[in-house]
């Protein structure tokens, strides 16, 4: 508003149907298929109220509208499975399956730096040295295609990042962008309709036509803090293509999606076609299918990868046995190490966040496209890890199933929910607290009303239920977010404050 040999066998298992009713987790089940069931039943809110029961699957994904959900739980280092759910295009019929592709979105940035991180290894890139040395490169092969789409020539490729006061004469490094501590502009993308006008890399770095997002500038000094912007990821995008001197999307499947088994993902955003019949369609908040069945990302490092959760189930396997010492497919141990530590804050590494507490972490990143929602996490001990996928702009639902996977599976540090008591108010009161707030001129949070409960829904996404913790004050059964409401001297609503990350005012508007 910001987680091989396998223990069953994998199939193609499609899940339409679900009739099961909540029920308590039995902790002693070994056996892979009542885990499985178990996940299916037991989903819980970040908040949820005293004596309230789990949510099944089934329930969730129809309250929230969402239509497809991929799902892969990481054991002991092994998958220890992987199933969708619903449809992954319901015009034409087609479930969602464990090889359905899904629009990584901001996941993309991990294996973006793995890349990256590959390159720094072989002592082509330093990481910490002015970006700028690695742009505006004259050797660049003037037939060099960038995707499908778009063909550039060498003078095109001819940008530098245009240092101004703002930087107060610090020089952005790799490091920088890849743990958005660059004081750089342009938090994510939108993406283009399929069959519009595609803007090529430069383009989209100086916001200039057919872009739609902002020129990608300092907003401040580098290395003061962190603060996510996919527009900075997007330049090491074009650093990696000016020092391979390859598309980037070739240089990410040779070079990191194949050596971990990744080779059902793609960067690519023109694929071959009997790769696209695996493509999911991607959904609204109100379950609508967006124009084109999905969007188009020319910010492939930031936002452009294909890919499903037993893909990715691989990449935190290889991620953790590499953190061991136990493999280096693609990055070794010390590399490994690099990418996973913290720069300048305690979260935000190279390409990953880390969560948790000092005995148990866990790296992981979401994600966040149009109609596609996306989550993992990966244990840095014991091999635990587990990866959330739904072609939906709503992702309140995915929170819940990980929840419900860390309950069943006693993965320590990963179960996020509270039970709070439950309050009731008077119908006035609740109607005092509707409306419009602004957080910012482009987001918004509607409050409504539906008999005794209040919903909140920010701009582009669903609706969540607010759980009232004291009269005025109510928490998100979704998030670690609380709302509360504020009036003046008159007794009058005026503002509402949001505690995401710190508190955030929003002006009631109407």
């Amino acid at each position: 508003m910001q987680l091989i040999p396998l223990s069953l066998a994998l199939a193609s298992v499609v899940f339409i149907s679900l009739d099961t009713k909540g029920q308590s987790v039995s902790t002693s089940a070994s056996d892979t298929s009542e885990r499985i069931h178990q996940v299916e039943i037991n989903l819980v809110g970040t908040t949820q109220n005293e004596g309230d029961s789990p949510f099944t699957l089934k329930d969730r994904m129809a309250f929230y509208k969402v239509r497809g959900v991929s799902i892969a739980v990481i054991h002991n280092y092994k998958i220890e499975w992987a199933k969708g759910y619903g449809w992954a295009d319901e015009s034409l019929r087609k479930p969602v399956t464990d090889q359905t592709l899904f629009q990584a979105a901001s996941i993309s940035k991990s294996l973006n730096a793995v890349g990256v991180l590959k390159l720094a290894q072989e002592k082509k890139l330093d990481l910490y040295v002015d970006i700028n040395n690695y742009l505006n490169n004259p050797k660049q092969a003037a037939n060099t295609r960038i995707d499908s789409y778009t063909l550039l020539n060498g003078s095109q490729l001819n940008w530098k990042f245009p240092y101004d006061s703002l930087s107060k004469g610090k020089k952005i490094t790799i490091a920088n962008l890849l743990s958005h501590t660059g004081g750089l502009s342009v938090h994510g993308f939108g993406g283009y309709e399929r069959g519009t006008d595609i803007p090529n890399i430069v383009q989209i770095l100086d916001g200039t036509p057919p872009a739609n997002s902002a020129k990608i500038r300092s907003m401040y000094e580098p290395g003061l803090k962190s603060e996510y912007s996919g527009g900075g990821v997007t330049i090491s995008q074009l650093i990696v293509m000016n020092t391979t001197h390859m598309a980037y999307e070739k240089y990410m499947y040779e070079n990191v999606l194949e050596p971990m088994g990744m080779t059902s993902s793609t960067y690519s955003q023109f694929p071959p076609r009997d790769k696209r019949t695996l493509y999911a369609a991607a959904y609204d908040a109100e379950g609508k299918e967006i124009s084109g069945k999905y969007h188009i990302y020319p910010e492939q490092a930031a936002a452009g990868l294909w890919t499903n959760p037993t893909d990715l189930a691989k990449y935190i396997i290889e991620t953790q046995l590499a953190l061991e010492g136990k493999s280096a497919k693609v990055l070794d141990q010390q590399w490994t190490k690099t990418r996973l530590t913290p720069n300048i804050d305690k979260r935000a590494a190279l390409g990953v966040f880390i969560d948790g507490t000092d005995s148990i972490k866990y790296f992981g990143h979401g994600g966040a496209n149009e109609g596609f929602r996306s989550q993992y996490y990966g244990s840095l001990k014991d091999g635990n890890g587990v990866v959330v996928m739904v072609n939906s702009d709503n992702g309140a639902i995915i929170p819940e199933i990980v929840n419900s996977v860390a309950k069943v599976y006693l993965f320590k540090g990963l179960y996020h929910s509270k039970v709070i008591k439950a309050v009731k108010f008077s119908a006035n009161l609740l109607d005092s607290y509707t409306g419009k707030y602004e957080i910012k001129p482009d987001l918004f949070i509607m409050v409504s009303r539906n008999g005794e409960r209040l919903y909140g829904q920010p701009t582009g996404q669903g609706k969540y239920l607010l759980l009232p913790v004291t009269e005025n004050k109510f928490s998100l059964n979704y998030a670690d977010t609380q709302i509360e409401f504020i009036k003046d001297d008159k007794g009058e609503v005026t503002k509402a404050v949001v505690y995401q990350n710190g508190p955030h005012d929003a002006k009631k508007v109407n």
